[in-house]
């Protein structure tokens, strides 16, 4: 499984300990960005990258570093095909996997310490996709969501 992973400045150092922890757990990891430290920098630049190697199918799953991990995840949701996610629990981890094919993780740098990240990291590599009549027909309708919005929402 390829992953992909990028922060901001908030989320930088943990990128970085991510990176080392993927690579010692057999991941092949690609770095997104940021690659230097920039107190400036801003989330939506962050993560497009990666969004866009989600939606290009370079990589499997992503994973995204910010303050709170609400920033990336709002930006993140505005590419369709991306399904991300705020986790700060083990079990909505892999059941966001295992239930809604979620594709990138995102934490928040500030308020998750390393070892509660890496269990959430593993928890999401490890989740597969159920793939279940009722998760399919509701993964569908999101999908179906993303085409409505890319049309300009039709109303009655």
């Amino acid at each position: 499984m390829k992953i992909g992973i990028a922060a901001d400045h908030a989320g930088f150092e943990q990128k970085k300990q991510l990176l080392v922890e993927l690579a010692g757990a057999g991941f092949n990891a690609q770095d997104y960005g940021a690659t230097t430290y920039d107190s400036a920098d801003d989330y939506p630049d962050i993560i497009v990258p990666l969004a866009r190697a989600l939606v290009n199918r370079e990589v499997d799953r992503g994973i995204a570093v910010c303050g709170s991990g609400v920033g990336v995840s709002i930006a993140a949701n505005k590419f369709p095909g991306v399904r991300a996610a705020l986790i700060t629990d083990t079990y909505s981890a892999h059941q966001g996997v295992e239930h809604d094919d979620m594709n990138l993780l995102c934490i928040g740098g500030r308020v998750v310490g390393p070892k509660l990240m890496w269990e959430l990291v593993m928890a999401f590599l490890k989740a597969e996709y159920d793939g279940g009549e009722r998760f399919e027909r509701r993964l569908q309708k999101v999908i179906a969501l993303e085409r409505q919005a890319a049309m300009g929402y039709q109303t009655k």
